[in-house]
């Protein structure tokens, strides 16, 4: 789980140009998801979802996590206690004179967030996750 070697654009199943990122992903999203930053804690309405429902990859589509899993970190910003299986990878990061475990959508490898030893039981980690990097679809009624 925590460590591993940096991940690559060609590891990924779901590829696009760079141009196409531009012009798929809002500026914001492309500089969290393609540029590997961070979005100003507590400016995203994600954070504050509460609906039953799933998170997905905005660069993708790539379903993510689901609601259930998602807590309050008092963060600012969204965290849940473990992604679907196979949904995340994770690599190292030593940016910022820091040693942290990057999270990246393992269909694009666009970057989500962090993932920390102090969430919840029973995982115990907490998945940082930029809500700039997500979307998120309401679970509907079945007819």
């Amino acid at each position: 789980m925590f460590g591993g070697s940096a991940a690559k654009t060609e590891d990924f199943p779901f590829k696009l140009t760079d141009a196409e990122w531009r012009a798929k992903l809002t500026p914001e999203q492309y500089q969290v998801l393609r540029g590997h930053g961070t979005e100003r804690a507590g400016s995203c309405a994600l954070n504050y979802e509460k609906r039953a429902g799933s998170f997905s990859c905005a660069g993708c589509g790539n379903p993510l996590f689901k609601a259930g899993t998602k807590f309050e970190s008092g963060t600012g910003w969204p965290s849940f206690d473990q992604p679907l299986e196979g949904a995340v990878g994770t690599t190292e990061d030593n940016s910022y004179g820091m040693r942290r475990v990057e999270v990246h959508c393992a269909n694009c490898g666009g970057h989500l967030g962090h993932v920390f030893p102090d969430g919840p039981p029973p995982s115990g980690l907490r998945y940082c996750m930029n809500g700039v990097a997500m979307d998120f679809a309401p679970e509907t009624a079945s007819a």
